[in-house]
């Protein structure tokens, strides 16, 4: 872990090797990362795999196959089933020799369709009827503090549905500029913690895997995260996000929930 100085969420050491800073830190641990900075940096390595101007990243799967700790990650990204018009390509997140996180997304070929475009959400409300939030002092910081939150309505001491504008105040790659579709995968996985139900101390609602399917690249630094965690009787329940830039709708994304007392 790095010192309170650094502006981002990884340092890179080359060869596809990253440093994780205090920014990637969750709330569940202090050992262990948020979501949101690993899938960004998964979505970075599948754009870099065999990149093509004709493709453009439709839908990201991120499956958490175990904590991602805070430590030295290595990212390798690979094409599983080229295709003229569609493909998929992979990346995996690996800390000391152990996988921890494994993307796959399907990339389409890209065309006109502004004429027949529909069947989006309302736009959020601006940010300028938004206020600042903070999450509660139980939570454990480091990412939570690396993003800043501007609630529409809900937060995260406010429990059930919420909206909020967010936006990175650090690079996902320390010397890079993040591109829409990074900012956007290191908000999305947010979704579950900004609507919860549930008492933080007293139960955990971790995701299992995050998905996102994209309609179009965002704009500019601000994601809108629209947000609803549905909870079971069985101990599952499932987060799902509307997601917006400050135009409209870019996408949506969901979260399967592992619920359980502490």
């Amino acid at each position: 872990m790095t010192d309170a100085l650094t502006e981002a969420f990884y340092l890179p050491l080359g060869e596809n090797r990253f440093v994780s800073t205090k920014h990637t830190v969750g709330p569940w641990s202090a050992e262990h990362q948020h979501l949101g900075p690993p899938s960004a940096l998964l979505t970075r390595a599948i754009q870099r795999c065999a990149p093509r101007d004709d493709l453009r990243l439709a839908r990201i799967t991120v499956e958490i196959l175990g904590p991602v700790p805070v430590t030295e990650l290595q990212v390798r990204g690979t094409v599983e089933r080229p295709g003229r018009a569609v493909e998929m390509v992979s990346a995996e997140l690996v800390a000391a020799g152990r996988t921890v996180a494994r993307a796959t997304a399907w990339r389409i070929t890209a065309s006109d369709t502004s004429s027949v475009a529909g069947g989006v959400a309302e736009p959020m409300a601006p940010m300028a009827n938004a206020t600042r939030i903070y999450a509660p002092e139980s939570w454990v910081d480091g990412y939570l503090s690396a993003m800043e939150w501007l609630s529409v309505h809900g937060n995260f001491a406010e429990p059930g549905p919420a909206a909020a504008w967010v936006r990175q105040r650090v690079s996902l790659v320390d010397g890079e500029e993040p591109d829409g579709l990074q900012r956007l995968m290191a908000v999305a996985d947010s979704g579950n913690g900004l609507s919860n139900r549930l008492d933080i101390r007293e139960w955990m609602f971790i995701n299992t895997e995050l998905t996102v399917h994209v309609l179009r690249e965002p704009d500019g630094e601000w994601i809108g995260l629209d947000a609803n965690t549905a909870i079971g009787p069985n101990g599952f329940g499932t987060a799902t996000s509307v997601l917006h830039d400050q135009v409209g709708q870019v996408g949506r994304g969901a979260q399967e929930l592992l619920i359980r007392r502490r």
